[in-house]
């Protein structure tokens, strides 16, 4: 495989895994909504919610587009799968 067809390669294999992290990340949160709507959970909850989301899409953009292509994609391929809502979670002081 020539260079240029094996870095357009992993380019779509970071592309599929952040389309399919972020829509899990985004499920997180219509589930929320979901639960706001019900009031099961109140504004304050939910703005926690959609906080974890933002650091969670952020960490996973970061994951995805800084450094190599190729690099992330051999991590994505060959690394344990990283639970990104947990990532953005709020840590507790």
């Amino acid at each position: 495989m020539s260079e240029k067809a094996a870095r357009q390669q992993a380019r779509q294999q970071v592309a599929a895994y952040h389309e399919a992290e972020l829509a899990e990340l985004v499920a997180h949160v219509a589930g929320a909504i979901d639960q706001f709507r019900d009031g099961d959970l109140d504004p304050f909850d939910m703005d926690r919610v959609l906080f974890q989301y933002s650091r969670a899409a952020k960490e996973l953009w970061k994951y995805c587009n800084l450094g190599n292509v190729e690099v992330a994609a051999r991590y994505i391929r060959e690394d344990p799968a990283i639970d990104w809502w947990e990532r953005g979670a709020f840590r507790e002081r």
